[in-house]
């Protein structure tokens, strides 16, 4: 068919937290290292139009809340451009919009608080 499996989207948008994180001044791997682990609870994803092979994509990633122990993200992947097979719809246009909700665990699985300078207030739009 040409197009981007549904399952491909997952990936980009634990990219775009993954970066949206690091702009804050921290890496995941840091987060781990201090006993820190974010896993997904809820995720939903709305296929709006489809991204093809070879698309130029951005993933647009959003800080909208959370609680003590969990974080929540807001995601519009973008097709910025067409690869080598012009085709329909004409980009820039919006192929995906998505949220996550993430619980915030110990080494041991258990629920943690989230660090105060990782808790919702701190929220960051990329």
């Amino acid at each position: 068919m040409s197009v981007a499996h549904h399952a491909a989207y997952v990936p980009w948008l634990e990219i775009g937290r993954t970066e949206l994180l690091r702009q804050s001044g921290v890496t995941y791997a840091q987060l781990e290292a201090a006993g820190i682990f974010l896993v997904i609870v809820k995720l939903e994803v709305r296929y709006r139009k489809p991204v093809r092979y070879d698309d130029l994509i951005e993933v647009r990633t959003k800080w909208i809340g959370g609680s003590r122990v969990k974080i929540e993200h807001e995601y519009e992947v973008l097709v910025l451009e067409h690869g080598t097979k012009a085709a329909s719809p004409t980009p820039p246009y919006s192929a995906a919009a998505a949220t996550t909700t993430l619980g915030c665990l110990d080494q041991e699985g258990r629920i943690r608080e989230l660090p105060a300078w990782l808790a919702p207030a701190k929220a960051v739009h990329t």
